[in-house]
């Protein structure tokens, strides 16, 4: 009859004994750091408290998506700079993706040029530090344009000066809320044939072109809603403001600043180089064989892309491109070094003014966490989802 093992020798035992002692370790670290925390704080009389953000901030912000002045309130403000770092982080995480794809494809053209041009982009981009790049671009490239009295007119009118790039703008009428039904409409139309050609495709084995199909379903109904409003309101749903220099500034359309072009564009350019090399390595996991099989059955070369080597490509390349997407938007914090009002930038300020470096540190903490899950949650399901098709 065998003895029973001693609880010290028993290895569940063990396994529980070890977990429960991190756990109190770990709690035991937080809890000095914070009653060691409060306790200075406490002599400074600090204590923690975000009733500041009630408080007037009394500093402007030079951009900003949401009314905002030096009245507002500094809760306003720490709003302003999170709207800012989400417009810098969706933008660019569209326009580097489809750049990205685009070198990444380059880099495997069989084409001598495009394929040399690509290897020198990528190595090249990559080995420059991302700080340098933004600070290239924002001293030595926007703010190398001419003066506003020496701008540039192009058509449009589009004026191009060391201000920034102003342009043509759309402003709301009368009937905008109405036209933002109608899209809302022929978004949900789209969303209907997306999945109507989807089933298609997965019952015929022979996908057709969802996303063109889609988009041309959501933009035939805004182009008729934009005849309808017209009709109704006797004007368009947007009226259209041109630039125009006035004095020492442009007035009117839409003022991209030297700081935003430069942060987007670094941002862009950077990322898009480390996601060239993600789509090349995923397209050419595939198998020889399936582009082969693809031109049997004859396939062209974009249909073997988009029908057979993309969706299989897709697999190795979204977990390593949720990585990117999440630096881009921490990147983005590197706005600072050259005036950008993102959430960093904004927090600091507030930092400085109200000696809160605990509160607004955990804002921001909270900020970029929330912007990571978010990103994180969307890319995994969006991995999940075509693992699913591939099955």
């Amino acid at each position: 009859m065998n003895e029973a093992v001693p609880f010290w020798r028993d290895e569940r035992v063990l396994k529980w004994i070890a977990q429960i002692t991190f756990l109190v370790a770990v709690v035991v670290s937080v809890w000095y750091l914070y009653h060691n925390m409060i306790t200075a704080l406490a002599a400074r009389n600090l204590l923690p408290s975000f009733h500041f953000l009630k408080l007037t901030a009394g500093f402007d912000i030079g951009e900003h998506l949401i009314p905002y002045s030096r009245s507002s309130t500094y809760g306003r403000a720490f709003l302003v700079g999170v709207l800012n770092t989400i417009e810098v982080s969706f933008l660019g995480i569209i326009f580097a993706t489809i750049l990205g794809i685009i070198i990444g494809l380059m880099r495997l053209s069989t084409n001598w040029l495009l394929n040399k041009l690509a290897s020198i982009y990528i190595e090249i981009i990559r080995n420059v530090p991302l700080l340098v790049l933004l600070v290239f671009w924002y001293t030595g490239v926007f703010l190398q344009f001419p003066r506003l009295k020496q701008a540039k007119i192009l058509p449009g009118p589009t004026i191009v000066s060391n201000r920034g790039i102003a342009m043509p703008w759309g402003i709301p009428t009368a009937g905008w809320h109405t036209y933002l039904y109608i899209l809302l409409v022929g978004l949900i139309l789209a969303a209907i044939v997306w999945w109507r050609l989807t089933l298609i495709g997965k019952r015929t084995g022979r996908m057709p072109l969802v996303t063109v199909w889609s988009s041309l379903t959501f933009l035939g109904v805004a182009a008729v809603g934009w005849g309808l409003v017209t009709l109704i309101f006797h004007q368009a749903p947007l009226a259209m403001s041109t630039p125009e220099i006035k004095g020492l500034r442009t007035v009117g359309g839409l003022e991209l600043t030297p700081e935003f072009l430069a942060l987007f564009s670094g941002l862009v350019f950077y990322t898009a180089a480390f996601i060239a090399e993600v789509v090349r390595a995923g397209i050419q996991s595939v198998s020889k064989g399936q582009i082969e099989a693809a031109r049997a059955l004859g396939l062209n070369g974009f249909q073997t892309l988009r029908l057979v080597v993309f969706p299989q490509a897709l697999r190795v390349i979204v977990p390593p491109m949720t990585s990117q997407y999440l630096n881009l938007t921490k990147n983005s914090s590197l706005a600072v070094f050259i005036g950008f009002p993102d959430l960093y930038s904004v927090a600091g300020t507030i930092h400085n003014q109200t000696g809160r470096a605990v509160e607004v540190t955990l804002l921001m903490m909270g900020v970029y966490l929330s912007f990571s899950l978010a990103t994180s949650i969307f890319m995994n399901w969006y991995n999940k989802k075509i693992r699913l098709v591939e099955r």
